[in-house]
């Protein structure tokens, strides 16, 4: 069975949600889904996941400093991500509030990796995003996320 993890940091709880709802999405296509804070995630724990997402609010346009040191601790296992599947979502508290800068910087991370990253024709190309709490967009969207990237990961990695 394919096993992915939600990472995510969420000091209001809006990025939980949209982490719960993308979980859900990836338990809909009888993948295994981790949802974890990115407090209780040591980086080594990362190489036992075929998928990764990986969610943050928005912080200076960026990723917060938690999901920043979770890539930089990363670095001691550099290149053994390669090939696994990743993707990334994000919330802030407004329009134009860094939401797509805030993915891009994760999906950088990512690919510098050697990652696999899932996008999306339709809706939110680059990974879900919400303003504020989730709203019914949102919702859909981060389901949307958890199933792509687990029938991504079935389909890649058997």
């Amino acid at each position: 069975m394919p096993k992915l993890i939600v990472v995510y940091y969420s000091r209001g709880g809006n990025t939980k949600k949209m982490a719960e709802l993308i979980a859900q999405g990836i338990a809909g296509q009888g993948a295994q889904a981790v949802l974890k804070d990115v407090l209780e995630v040591k980086a080594e724990e990362l190489l036992e996941y075929d998928g990764i997402i990986v969610g943050s609010p928005v912080y200076y346009g960026s990723m917060s400093a938690e999901i920043k040191r979770l890539f930089d601790d990363s670095v001691k296992f550099h290149g053994k991500l390669d090939g696994k599947i990743g993707a990334a979502f994000s919330s802030s508290a407004n329009i134009a509030g860094g939401n797509e800068t805030t993915i891009l910087d994760i999906l950088n991370a990512m690919l510098i990796h050697g990652m696999i990253i899932q996008g999306d024709p339709q809706g939110d190309h680059y990974g879900p995003v919400a303003i504020g709490a989730p709203d019914s967009r949102s919702q859909k969207e981060c389901l949307r996320l958890g199933t792509r990237v687990a029938a991504l990961v079935k389909k890649l990695k058997g």
